[in-house]
């Protein structure tokens, strides 16, 4: 499949990129080298093929949950570097 550099243009606007017109032609045979094989892959029998709902082939040991001991709430916050009342202080991540 063919994309021309008005596609490109058009996708490029609507996924607010910007870039010459030089990789604009660049992108535009990229774009359609992918097209290009996932259009091979569509051709490629798949009826007899299971779905892969994970790439790995471990399975997982679970236990079972148990409600168990548990920390006071002052035993939490005792080793607690900076701490306010029953809260954890932690440096500020936004403005």
């Amino acid at each position: 499949m063919k994309i021309d550099t008005n596609s490109i243009k058009k996708i490029a606007h609507l996924a607010r990129l910007e870039f010459d017109e030089s990789s604009a032609e660049k992108m535009s045979q990229d774009m359609s080298q992918i097209l290009d094989w996932v259009e091979q892959l569509n051709e490629i029998d798949t009826e007899n093929v299971e779905p892969l709902t994970t790439m790995s082939s471990e399975v997982n040991d679970m236990r079972e949950d148990k409600i168990g001991h548990q920390l006071e709430h002052e035993a939490g916050l005792k080793n607690a570097p900076k701490r306010d009342s029953d809260y954890f202080r932690v440096p500020k991540v936004m403005e």
